[in-house]
């Protein structure tokens, strides 16, 4: 089937992989293939949207900022490039405990844009093109290549579609609709039929971005100031703190009040949300202003976030103020927030809505099950957010790569990485709106915090090709120091001295009646590593992360260990394999809806088959005593 408009001819340039999309997905996705050695070509609406940030201006944030230092930790970009862009850095969630702790840095977007843009022009075996992709290409259920929309076919032994909010995207605000894509670029409108012919089904999903206010126009005196950390943290293992040491610009924060909501409510009824007017679902936990205000009925004014977009202009996004209301009604409610009273709108707020997969027709390899050496990642997988995106994109890099090299995919799971979270549940349950990465989703986060990415996945990227030699010896230094600190810390005996007593009470800690070990002082709660360096007397001097999983390790030690027992449990339930060829049907004492969601879905262990709704623990039981009946007979 033809999904070009021009003539077909075939371009003679030969790569293995081919990217469609270079947003954060893409990004991630091309220079893993292209880093592991494969001839790669991305392909993109415009070559000034890589990268781009068309929503919020940050990386990170709660969750998301485990998923930056885990694609760190494989060997992908985002982290490096937002430590040399960056403009602001917090470390959310410091007053609760380490699992929950997570980077957030402010951008700058076009330097962002740039940075990213720059490594991957330099990129060995990775060519960029502007142009937009029409038709996916196969033989057989096999890829074979793709057709743009000028009529040219570049053959490839993989594709990995990263296509993010463009695929027919209709851009809404108010009685105004216009077919493009974020920021006013280019929408790509022929490839859903392409993928459909395929037999992949789509969902219409929506999101949206806030107005971006002249800074010049808001009167920052009735707003609370929001600074950075004073000691920075950067996001890539590979960064020197020292390094992102830097003056850092401030955000602003300020509230909706029942003024706000009024204007809200008394124009719902030219809400394209509300008046039907948009198709797509939006994400549950992001919602837009009119969502608020009428979900949250009860609260009189919500948080409104005025950050920077950047040191070179003077655009201020309004975070927490998403909306698709029309223009002149976006001017009432905003400029009835304090301090925006006089604000001067630079780019309309506005809804998008965007064709995307349902993920569950893809293995955990993100591989589609029907369709051999095409890939898919990012927001077309249904997900929400640049850091999602970005750990997907890098996921379907390597796998496309080891496809081709003959080797079985990288699988992160549930206990390994967020990364393993965020896939599984994409690939495994049913989503009807964005989906979004949050700390909750996730079993074993004590165990999966973002101080210890490294220490759980770099040697996967060394594994993989990803990581040099020099980075994973200093890997295992690491590792070996804090070791080597905590065996020291154990086994370091304190008496009753005054010197200890003196120090427990400047801590207001319950003094000494006998010896105890230094490990036992770190895990009472008022007391710290730190704290303990008077009287400490053999310590030597350690790297500040070092210090930081020798103190975590040692305070949460029952904890960690409890967790490592569930572990265990759930590793049984992954390692029993299901076989593909399987006929549920056969097996009789399973529900009839069990039989129906097992079969649509082909999961690929029994720990995957107990996460799918409809599949109950009975089923489970079932399907067990069926396996050590049908792995004897086999």
């Amino acid at each position: 089937m033809k999904y070009s408009v021009n003539s077909v001819w075939e371009n003679k340039d030969v790569y293995d992989i081919v990217v469609v999309g270079a947003g954060h997905a893409g990004c991630e996705a091309a220079l893993a293939s292209a880093r592991l050695g494969f001839k790669t070509i991305m392909f993109t609406v415009s070559v000034d949207s890589i990268a781009l940030m068309p929503c919020n201006p940050n990386i990170g944030g709660s969750s998301k900022g485990h998923l930056v230092r885990e694609v760190d930790a494989l060997g992908g970009e985002m982290g490096k490039i937002i430590d040399r862009t960056f403009i602001q850095s917090k470390m959310l969630n410091s007053s609760k405990g380490p699992a929950v702790h997570s980077l957030r840095a402010q951008a700058d977007k076009a330097e962002y844009t740039k940075e990213m843009r720059r490594v991957l022009q330099n990129q060995k075996n990775l060519d960029i093109r502007q142009m937009e992709v029409t038709n996916i290409l196969t033989e057989d259920g096999k890829i074979t290549g793709i057709q743009t929309y000028s009529g040219a076919i570049y053959r490839c032994r993989a594709v990995i579609l990263c296509t993010g909010t463009y695929l027919k995207a209709r851009c809404i605000y108010g009685e105004v609709s216009m077919q493009t894509g974020p920021n006013g670029l280019q929408s790509a409108n022929y490839l859903t039929d392409s993928l459909k012919s395929l037999g992949i089904k789509m969902y219409r999903f929506k999101t949206g971005t806030p107005a971006r206010i002249d800074k010049n126009t808001i009167d920052f005196s009735k707003m609370e100031e929001q600074k950075g950390d004073n000691r920075i943290i950067p996001f890539s293992f590979t960064t020197d703190p020292e390094d992102v040491q830097i003056e850092q610009v401030s955000c602003w924060l300020t509230y909706t009040n029942e003024k706000t909501h009024e204007i809200i409510k008394n124009n719902l009824d030219r809400s394209p949300l509300f008046s039907g007017m948009i198709e797509g679902t939006g994400p549950r936990y992001c919602p837009s202003i009119e969502d608020k205000v009428v979900k949250f009925s009860d609260k009189n004014r919500h948080q409104v976030f005025i950050e920077p977009e950047g040191l070179n202009t003077t655009e201020m996004y309004i975070g927490g103020m998403s909306s698709s209301l029309p223009e002149d009604v976006q001017y009432a409610m905003y400029r009835s927030v304090p301090g925006l009273e006089h604000a001067k709108i630079v780019r309309n707020a506005y809804a998008i809505e965007y064709d995307c997969i349902d993920a569950r027709q893809l293995k955990s390899t993100l591989e589609f099950k029907n369709i051999e050496g095409l890939f898919s990642g990012g927001q077309f997988n249904g997900s929400s957010g640049y850091e999602e995106a970005a750990a997907q994109g890098l996921i379907a890099g390597i796998n496309a790569a080891r496809k081709l090299q003959g080797k079985e995919g990288i699988v992160i799971d549930r206990s390994e990485g967020y990364i393993g979270v965020l896939i599984d549940d994409l690939v495994t349950k049913e989503s009807h709106e964005p989906y979004r990465m949050m700390t909750s989703r996730a079993e074993y986060r004590l165990l999966l915090r973002q101080d210890n990415a490294d220490l759980r996945l770099t040697k996967i990227g060394y594994e993989v090709g990803l990581i040099d030699e020099k980075r994973y010896k200093d890997l295992l230094k690491k590792e070996n120091m804090i070791e080597e600190e905590i065996k020291r810390m154990e086994h370091t005996n304190i008496g009753t001295s005054d010197e200890v007593q003196k120090l427990l009470s400047s801590y207001e800690s319950t003094p000494l009646v006998s010896g105890t070990t230094l490990a036992d002082l770190i895990r009472r709660p008022e007391l710290s590593y730190e704290a303990l360096a008077p009287i400490d007397k053999e310590r030597v001097v350690l790297p500040y992360d070092v210090k930081e999983q020798v103190e975590i390790n040692i305070k949460y030690e029952g904890y960690i260990k409890r967790q490592k027992r569930q572990v265990e449990q759930f590793k049984k339930l992954e390692n029993k394999k299901i076989p593909q060829n399987i006929n549920y049907d056969d097996i009789q004492s399973l529900r009839i809806e069990a039989k129906q969601k097992l079969s649509q879905l082909c999961p690929e262990s029994i720990g995957q088959a107990s996460r799918i709704s409809g599949v109950s623990p009975a089923d489970i039981s079932v399907l067990l005593v069926y396996l050590e009946s049908y792995y004897k007979k086999n």
